[in-house]
């Protein structure tokens, strides 16, 4: 679980010397903005953006017992963000897989994808659907429930 917050803490941490440089500097509106930024971008990337992360055997599992789409994403990726963002409240509801920590989830979005492991990938009733809109999968989630 450490691991997950590697870059969010580093994030925080260069940009807040970086903020004090430039307040010593005589720029605090600048240093405010900068480290406002980076805290924004840090929150973005750390786990608390993302409900945590089942294993794609188990997320399959569940998907087939509630018929709620399953999510295979990685740390990093905009469009994985600008999907987990616009989905808002109803993104817990759906089953996430990290692929860059499950190998199984990994081999699901390449076997998906032509060999390539481009994410989200989002399966609805077994079928795969790479980077979806995010009211498309709304409204997935709406029918399955």
């Amino acid at each position: 679980m450490m691991r997950a917050w590697i870059l969010p803490m580093l994030l925080v941490l260069c940009s807040s010397a970086v903020a004090t440089v430039l307040t010593f500097e005589g720029s605090p509106d600048a240093a405010a903005a900068l480290l406002l930024v980076f805290v924004v971008l840090a929150g973005v990337n750390s786990p608390l953006i993302f409900p945590r992360p089942i294993g794609a055997r188990e997320a399959q599992r569940r998907s087939a017992v509630d018929g709620r789409p399953v999510v295979f994403w990685r740390p990093g990726c905009k469009y994985c963000i600008r999907l987990r963002i616009r989905l808002g409240r109803s993104a817990r509801q759906l089953h996430w897989v990290n692929i860059w920590r499950d190998p199984a989830g990994a081999a699901a979005v390449r076997a998906a994808n032509d060999s390539n492991e481009t994410v989200p990938t989002v399966v609805v009733a077994g079928q795969p659907h790479t980077n979806p809109d995010p009211g498309w999968v709304r409204e997935q989630l709406s029918s399955s429930a």
